[in-house]
């Protein structure tokens, strides 16, 4: 049930509504946010496929190492036993947010490095090459030739990236938590 209007304040703020119309085209079970049925219960969210495991007796918030898709360093939050409703909804809003952060980089991160190879095995075999030299080592571009790609593909993606930087400006970061009615 507070599930609800969670998403209805997240909806009201644009943020994950606009990021998920972004990001929908592919989906990878790597790039979900577990824990949330476990913070639903009271308890800490599962951390099995994190990498990384709290104490259970901890009482604060644990980082993890960065995630090999999105590069993100994961967040298991604590949950406090007596929680009150505005603290669990401050603490789900951060899980949504890093759910969300955790999604748009994943999926970004993935085009970014298929777009990269795509690239460079079309410049090497313009250029008569194979992707491995006759050592076995993978060919390279030189800087200039990258600075081509890398141009592109920010132009190709600014859109992206100026709708995922208007997020952080989320009214409900700010008045609907503040406010206890």
């Amino acid at each position: 049930m507070a599930a609800v209007p969670l998403l209805l304040l997240l909806r009201a703020g644009g943020s994950c509504r606009r990021h998920r119309r972004l990001l929908t085209a592919s989906s990878s079970s790597s790039c979900s946010a577990g824990g949330g049925r476990a913070a639903e219960r009271g308890e800490r969210p599962d951390s099995a496929g994190l990498g990384f495991s709290p104490p259970a007796h901890s009482h604060n918030d644990w980082i993890g190492p960065p995630d090999k898709h999105s590069n993100l360093r994961p967040v298991i939050f604590y949950v406090p036993p007596e929680e009150s409703p505005l603290e669990r909804r401050l603490r789900e809003a951060r899980q949504e947010a890093q759910a969300c952060n955790q999604r748009f980089w994943a999926r970004h991160n993935c085009a970014f490095r298929q777009e990269k190879e795509e690239f460079i095995y079309s410049r090497l075999k313009a250029k008569g090459l194979e992707m491995r030299d006759e050592k076995g080592q993978k060919a390279t571009l030189n800087a200039e030739e990258m600075a081509d790609f890398y141009k592109d593909f920010l132009s190709k993606n600014f859109r992206k990236h100026m709708q995922y930087n208007r997020w952080p400006t989320m009214p409900f970061l700010t008045h609907p938590l503040t406010n206890k009615s």
